[in-house]
């Protein structure tokens, strides 16, 4: 696995690296060792999947407080998504800072969020599917978000015109800055 850094502390854009042959290929699609050795969250409490049926659907932007922080590791298998993770921890040097990443069944990419960050996605393709490893249990009282379209944070989706997003994310207050 080659782990690129992102804008945002702690945050990796994770390419695969494949063995290939005339079969096909072989590759570690997640691995605690190599997680662990660039300083992202090495273990799984939770495997989470989702679908959006129709472009532009915005899933998020959440994340649990402490010392309920989920660190997770998003891929798409299925349709194309632009995922999105925005620093939400004030000691952190990129604090509200954000960095996104169009992962895709064919890119093979995932998308390594650490905890403190408010995590989130566009379905740039109806039926887009994800999955995702979450470091620990959700607790609902624990959860958190930020607006989708604060602009003080100024996130540049690939879709703005007929953005779906549900009530609850449409409600998150705009930061104070």
């Amino acid at each position: 696995m080659q782990f690129t850094p992102t804008d945002v502390e702690g945050c990796f854009v994770v390419d695969l690296q494949p063995i290939t042959d005339e079969r096909g290929f072989f590759a570690r699609a997640w691995c605690s060792a190599e997680t662990s050795a660039v300083g992202a969250a090495d273990n799984v409490a939770q495997v989470n999947m989702s679908r959006s049926a129709v472009a532009g659907m915005i899933r998020g932007l959440h994340w649990q407080v402490d010392p309920h922080g989920e660190a997770k590791f998003v891929r798409c298998i299925a349709g194309r998504i632009f995922d999105v993770c925005v620093d939400m921890r004030p000691d952190s040097p990129t604090y509200l800072r954000w960095a996104g990443v169009e992962l895709t069944p064919q890119n093979r990419r995932a998308f390594s969020v650490p905890a403190g960050c408010a995590h989130g996605y566009q379905a740039v393709d109806a039926d887009s599917e994800v999955i995702y490893l979450v470091s620990t249990p959700y607790v609902p009282g624990a959860e958190n978000g930020l607006r989708w379209d604060d602009p003080s944070i100024g996130i540049t989706w690939p879709i703005t015109e007929g953005v779906v997003v549900s009530d609850k994310d449409a409600n998150w207050p705009l930061l104070e800055r």
